[in-house]
């Protein structure tokens, strides 16, 4: 259930930078590493 809070908060974060066409602070590729590093950041103190 939190991944699924997590992604749609996300698209409405999305949504409304859309809306104000606000410039993403970072590139994609960028943006894409730091959501991969949380992710395993997660995962990594899940199995502790």
């Amino acid at each position: 259930m939190p991944y699924v809070k997590a992604l749609l908060a996300g698209i409405l974060v999305g949504v409304l930078y859309a809306a104000l066409r606000v410039k993403s602070p970072a590139p994609p590729p960028v943006a894409l590493v730091g959501l991969l590093g949380m992710l395993l950041g997660q995962s990594f103190l899940a199995a502790l």
